[in-house]
Protein backbone atom coordinates (compact mmCIF):
# COMPACT_ATOMS: atom_id res chain seq x y z
CA UNK A 1 0.00 0.00 0.00
CA UNK A 2 1.54 3.51 -0.66
CA UNK A 3 2.51 6.34 1.77
CA UNK A 4 1.09 9.60 1.49
CA UNK A 5 1.12 13.41 3.35
CA UNK A 6 -0.80 16.43 2.83
CA UNK A 7 0.48 19.51 1.51
CA UNK A 8 -1.01 22.87 -0.13
CA UNK A 9 -0.50 23.86 -3.79
CA UNK A 10 2.24 26.75 -3.46
CA UNK A 11 2.65 28.03 -7.17
CA UNK A 12 4.99 26.61 -10.03
CA UNK A 13 8.46 27.79 -10.68
CA UNK A 14 11.52 26.05 -12.28
CA UNK A 15 15.15 24.55 -11.53
CA UNK A 16 17.78 23.70 -13.64
CA UNK A 17 19.51 20.26 -13.35
CA UNK A 18 22.84 19.06 -13.75
CA UNK A 19 22.90 19.29 -17.53
CA UNK A 20 21.41 22.73 -17.68
CA UNK A 21 18.31 22.03 -18.81
CA UNK A 22 15.11 23.37 -17.36
CA UNK A 23 12.49 21.64 -15.39
CA UNK A 24 9.06 22.43 -14.68
CA UNK A 25 7.76 21.85 -11.41
CA UNK A 26 5.14 22.75 -8.85
CA UNK A 27 6.11 23.42 -5.62
CA UNK A 28 4.25 21.96 -2.67
CA UNK A 29 4.09 22.81 1.00
CA UNK A 30 3.47 18.84 2.17
CA UNK A 31 3.16 18.53 5.87
CA UNK A 32 3.89 17.98 8.74
CA UNK A 33 1.10 16.13 9.18
CA UNK A 34 0.14 14.53 12.52
CA UNK A 35 -1.56 11.20 12.83
CA UNK A 36 -5.39 12.03 14.11
CA UNK A 37 -6.88 8.77 14.43
CA UNK A 38 -5.85 5.35 13.56
CA UNK A 39 -8.02 2.81 12.06
CA UNK A 40 -7.84 -0.91 12.08
CA UNK A 41 -9.83 -4.25 10.73
CA UNK A 42 -10.85 -5.08 14.08
CA UNK A 43 -12.42 -1.64 15.17
CA UNK A 44 -13.79 -0.12 11.72
CA UNK A 45 -13.24 -3.07 9.08
CA UNK A 46 -10.44 -1.76 7.25
CA UNK A 47 -6.80 -0.34 8.18
CA UNK A 48 -5.82 3.25 7.61
CA UNK A 49 -4.52 6.27 9.36
CA UNK A 50 -6.19 9.53 9.81
CA UNK A 51 -3.86 12.89 9.13
CA UNK A 52 -4.75 16.76 9.52
CA UNK A 53 -2.96 19.71 7.60
CA UNK A 54 -2.87 23.11 8.21
CA UNK A 55 -3.49 24.74 12.03
CA UNK A 56 -7.42 26.04 12.32
CA UNK A 57 -8.26 28.55 15.26
CA UNK A 58 -10.53 26.96 17.52
CA UNK A 59 -13.62 28.91 17.70
CA UNK A 60 -14.99 31.70 19.65
CA UNK A 61 -17.79 31.26 22.03
CA UNK A 62 -19.93 34.26 20.40
CA UNK A 63 -18.97 33.40 16.58
CA UNK A 64 -22.19 32.83 15.04
CA UNK A 65 -21.00 30.34 12.55
CA UNK A 66 -17.68 28.31 13.38
CA UNK A 67 -16.42 26.47 11.16
CA UNK A 68 -15.60 23.77 13.32
CA UNK A 69 -18.52 22.12 15.44
CA UNK A 70 -18.13 20.46 19.17
CA UNK A 71 -17.74 17.15 18.01
CA UNK A 72 -14.82 17.89 15.66
CA UNK A 73 -13.31 19.94 18.70
CA UNK A 74 -13.45 16.23 20.68
CA UNK A 75 -12.10 14.59 17.89
CA UNK A 76 -8.81 16.71 17.94
CA UNK A 77 -8.70 16.62 22.02
CA UNK A 78 -9.06 12.91 21.96
CA UNK A 79 -5.81 12.67 20.10
CA UNK A 80 -3.66 15.52 21.44
CA UNK A 81 -3.60 17.25 18.33
CA UNK A 82 -4.23 21.00 17.76
CA UNK A 83 -7.20 21.58 15.01
CA UNK A 84 -6.95 21.08 11.39
CA UNK A 85 -8.14 22.42 8.18
CA UNK A 86 -7.92 19.23 6.09
CA UNK A 87 -8.39 15.78 6.85
CA UNK A 88 -7.81 12.40 5.03
CA UNK A 89 -7.62 8.87 5.16
CA UNK A 90 -4.47 6.86 3.79
CA UNK A 91 -5.22 3.57 3.39
CA UNK A 92 -2.61 0.74 4.84
CA UNK A 93 -1.89 -3.09 5.16
CA UNK A 94 -1.51 -4.50 8.47
CA UNK A 95 2.47 -4.53 8.76
CA UNK A 96 2.20 -0.81 7.66
CA UNK A 97 -0.41 0.74 9.77
CA UNK A 98 1.66 -1.16 12.71
CA UNK A 99 4.26 1.63 12.46
CA UNK A 100 1.68 4.11 12.91
CA UNK A 101 1.19 5.95 16.67
CA UNK A 102 -2.09 8.54 16.76
CA UNK A 103 0.24 11.86 17.72
CA UNK A 104 3.10 10.60 15.00
CA UNK A 105 3.50 13.18 12.58
CA UNK A 106 4.17 12.38 9.15
CA UNK A 107 6.83 14.82 7.02
CA UNK A 108 8.31 15.40 3.99
CA UNK A 109 10.95 13.50 3.82
CA UNK A 110 9.40 9.89 3.56
CA UNK A 111 9.95 11.10 -0.03
CA UNK A 112 13.46 11.14 -2.41
CA UNK A 113 14.20 13.02 -5.22
CA UNK A 114 14.05 10.97 -7.81
CA UNK A 115 11.00 8.84 -7.31
CA UNK A 116 7.62 9.52 -8.42
CA UNK A 117 3.98 10.47 -6.82
CA UNK A 118 0.78 10.51 -7.51
CA UNK A 119 -0.94 13.83 -6.66
CA UNK A 120 -4.87 14.24 -5.70
CA UNK A 121 -6.96 17.57 -5.83
CA UNK A 122 -9.82 19.74 -6.94
CA UNK A 123 -9.46 21.12 -10.68
CA UNK A 124 -10.08 24.54 -10.34
CA UNK A 125 -14.18 25.65 -10.92
CA UNK A 126 -14.83 27.43 -13.99
CA UNK A 127 -19.11 27.62 -13.46
CA UNK A 128 -21.87 26.73 -15.53
CA UNK A 129 -20.04 26.73 -19.26
CA UNK A 130 -22.06 25.39 -22.80
CA UNK A 131 -20.81 23.05 -25.21
CA UNK A 132 -18.40 24.83 -26.82
CA UNK A 133 -16.31 25.35 -23.66
CA UNK A 134 -17.18 22.91 -22.02
CA UNK A 135 -16.85 19.84 -24.55
CA UNK A 136 -14.98 21.53 -27.39
CA UNK A 137 -17.57 21.87 -29.92
CA UNK A 138 -17.34 23.06 -32.75
CA UNK A 139 -20.36 25.51 -33.05
CA UNK A 140 -23.03 26.01 -35.87
CA UNK A 141 -21.98 24.92 -39.23
CA UNK A 142 -22.85 28.13 -40.64
CA UNK A 143 -22.95 31.61 -39.19
CA UNK A 144 -24.85 32.76 -42.38
CA UNK A 145 -27.46 31.33 -44.82
CA UNK A 146 -30.50 31.56 -42.03
CA UNK A 147 -28.71 30.84 -39.13
CA UNK A 148 -30.04 33.11 -36.84
CA UNK A 149 -28.86 33.54 -32.71
CA UNK A 150 -27.58 29.64 -32.94
CA UNK A 151 -23.95 29.90 -33.04
CA UNK A 152 -22.74 28.00 -29.85
CA UNK A 153 -25.93 25.80 -29.64
CA UNK A 154 -25.07 21.92 -28.77
CA UNK A 155 -27.41 20.87 -31.88
CA UNK A 156 -29.82 18.06 -31.49
CA UNK A 157 -30.26 16.21 -28.50
CA UNK A 158 -32.14 13.40 -29.24
CA UNK A 159 -34.38 12.08 -31.71
CA UNK A 160 -38.57 12.47 -31.82
CA UNK A 161 -39.63 8.81 -32.59
CA UNK A 162 -36.89 6.27 -31.60
CA UNK A 163 -35.47 6.43 -28.40
CA UNK A 164 -37.76 9.18 -28.10
CA UNK A 165 -35.75 10.33 -25.26
CA UNK A 166 -32.19 11.31 -24.59
CA UNK A 167 -29.70 9.44 -23.42
CA UNK A 168 -27.61 9.42 -20.38
CA UNK A 169 -24.46 10.91 -20.31
CA UNK A 170 -25.14 13.09 -23.25
CA UNK A 171 -22.95 16.14 -23.59
CA UNK A 172 -24.31 19.27 -22.67
CA UNK A 173 -24.09 22.45 -21.11
CA UNK A 174 -23.60 22.28 -17.32
CA UNK A 175 -20.56 22.54 -14.50
CA UNK A 176 -17.09 22.76 -15.86
CA UNK A 177 -14.00 22.10 -13.39
CA UNK A 178 -14.53 21.60 -9.52
CA UNK A 179 -13.79 17.57 -9.90
CA UNK A 180 -11.30 15.54 -7.79
CA UNK A 181 -8.01 14.39 -9.83
CA UNK A 182 -5.20 12.39 -9.62
CA UNK A 183 -1.97 13.12 -12.11
CA UNK A 184 -0.21 9.72 -12.26
CA UNK A 185 3.88 9.43 -12.13
CA UNK A 186 4.64 12.59 -11.41
CA UNK A 187 8.52 12.64 -10.62
CA UNK A 188 10.05 14.27 -7.39
CA UNK A 189 12.48 16.99 -8.28
CA UNK A 190 13.53 18.15 -4.65
CA UNK A 191 12.97 17.64 -1.23
CA UNK A 192 13.70 20.75 1.10
CA UNK A 193 12.65 19.32 4.86
CA UNK A 194 13.65 22.73 6.93
CA UNK A 195 10.94 24.42 4.94
CA UNK A 196 8.51 21.26 4.55
CA UNK A 197 8.37 21.81 0.62
CA UNK A 198 7.69 19.41 -1.77
CA UNK A 199 9.72 20.03 -5.50
CA UNK A 200 7.32 17.81 -8.23
CA UNK A 201 7.90 17.77 -12.29
CA UNK A 202 4.91 19.33 -13.90
CA UNK A 203 1.61 20.44 -12.91
CA UNK A 204 -1.09 19.50 -10.39
CA UNK A 205 -4.46 20.10 -10.23
CA UNK A 206 -6.15 22.76 -8.19
CA UNK A 207 -5.69 26.43 -7.62
CA UNK A 208 -2.95 28.15 -5.46
CA UNK A 209 -3.22 27.14 -1.66
CA UNK A 210 -5.57 24.36 -3.14
CA UNK A 211 -5.37 21.11 -1.08
CA UNK A 212 -3.40 18.39 -2.12
CA UNK A 213 -2.78 14.84 -1.42
CA UNK A 214 0.84 12.95 -2.36
CA UNK A 215 1.32 9.46 -2.40
CA UNK A 216 3.93 7.25 -3.40
CA UNK A 217 2.93 6.06 -7.11
CA UNK A 218 0.96 3.23 -7.63
CA UNK A 219 1.75 1.79 -10.88
CA UNK A 220 5.45 2.58 -10.44
CA UNK A 221 5.35 0.49 -7.62
CA UNK A 222 3.52 -2.16 -8.59
CA UNK A 223 5.51 -2.45 -12.22
CA UNK A 224 8.70 -2.74 -9.81
CA UNK A 225 7.29 -5.32 -7.45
Amino acid sequence: MPLGILGKKVGMSQVFDQNGDVIPVTVIEAGPCPVVQKKTVETDGYNAIQVGFLDQKRPHPDKKRPRINKPEVGHFDKANVPLKKFLREIRLDEQQIQAYTVGQELKVDMFAAGEFVDVTGHTKGKGFTGVMKRHHFSGAPSSSHGTHEYFRHGGSVSSNTSPGRVFKGHRMPGRKGNERVTILNLQVVEIRPEQNLLLVKGAVPGPINGFLMIRQAVKKRKKAE
